[in-house]
């Protein structure tokens, strides 16, 4: 029985020193990648973002405005961009009586 768990224990001992060194293996490829990319450590954390889509924009203008009703089919990206706009709107109105600072912007992709 001590035979079996000390040639148990060899083989965990060598698993983890294996594994240790893929682990050192991986941080040297990854620390060539970055040098390759120009990608520097700063130590500082990712910028969170917030990206909002409404899913149905038109249905929305639609619903929300009779003007919108008659543009929609004929003006699509105007009634869009305006749905966007408004909605943008309403939450800086939000954020501002909640006074919550926010720098909001509309990105097409």
């Amino acid at each position: 029985m001590i035979t079996f768990l000390t040639v148990l224990t060899v083989l965990l001992v060598l698993f983890s020193a294996f594994l240790c060194w893929q682990v050192l293996e991986q941080r040297k490829v990854i620390t060539r990648m970055m040098e390759e990319d120009d990608i520097a450590e700063s130590g500082q954390e990712p910028e969170l973002v917030i990206t909002l889509r409404v899913l149905d924009p038109i249905a929305l203008a639609k619903r929300e405005s009779r003007s919108a009703r008659v543009l929609a089919d004929k003006l699509p990206v105007m009634v869009r961009k305006m749905v966007y706009q408004e909605v943008m709107k309403e939450l800086e109105e939000e954020m501002d009586e909640r006074d919550i600072g926010v720098e909001m912007h509309i990105e097409y992709r």
